[in-house]
């Protein structure tokens, strides 16, 4: 990249995690400095952005209209919201939003106050989430692979795997990704989140395990 890039909104490539697909900016860009994602509605009425707040990670949202017309709820209120709307939320404020028209667009901007950001990877790992959940562990496994190879910046990405390669039996493998979770991390302790994982526990024994997460 020359210093600059350009890209059409939907141009990027949406990520379906069962919820309302997005597209990840921030990831299709490298963005390392905030979060930065979008949300089209296909019609009037759907849901845009998923009911959700910020409390556990501490980020403060700003979401831009960009297209169409959405009606954000946050608090409990109803929020008009046309394209050109600006709408900011705190961080413990319950929001979502829903499309008034076809093909409504918003663009997600975040960050935690304070605290410089760093990305994990959560918007590669969304898709994969769903099969996890189900049980589908070989075969998300494999699907990850190379996307850990691909994204080595990414330690959510590389911790997952550690999780996966755990419950199937590679333990070797799972301490390498594990290792490799921890020492990328900056902004979310992996290794304390490791010591009460229940799909690391065929790992737990290990001395190495003990040396990852202290």
């Amino acid at each position: 990249m020359a210093g600059y890039a350009v890209a059409r909104i939907d141009e990027i490539e949406e990520l379906d995690d069962g919820r309302e697909p997005m597209r990840p900016v921030r990831h299709h860009f490298g963005i390392t400095a905030f979060g930065v994602t979008a949300w089209t509605a296909k019609k009037a009425g759907d849901r845009i952005i998923n009911e959700h707040d910020e409390d556990d990670g501490g980020h403060e949202e700003l979401y831009v209209v960009t297209q169409g017309h959405a009606r954000f709820e946050i608090a409990g209120k109803s929020v008009d919201a046309p394209a050109g709307s600006l709408v900011f939320v705190e961080p413990n404020v319950t929001r979502t939003a829903f499309a008034e028209q076809d093909g409504t667009t918003v663009l997600v901007v975040g960050g935690t106050p304070g605290q410089p950001y760093h990305p994990v990877g959560w918007e590669i790992w969304a898709p994969l989430r769903p099969r996890y959940e189900a049980g589908e562990h070989e075969a998300v496994r494999d699907e990850l692979r190379p996307l850990v190879d691909a994204n080595p910046q990414y330690p959510l990405l590389a911790y997952n795997l550690a999780c996966l390669e755990a419950v199937t039996g590679q333990k070797e493998d799972a301490l390498v990704h594990l290792r490799q979770a921890a020492e990328t991390s900056q902004s979310f302790d992996f290794r304390e989140f490791a010591r009460n994982d229940s799909d690391l526990d065929a790992i737990r024994d290990e001395p190495a395990f003990s040396e990852i997460v202290g």
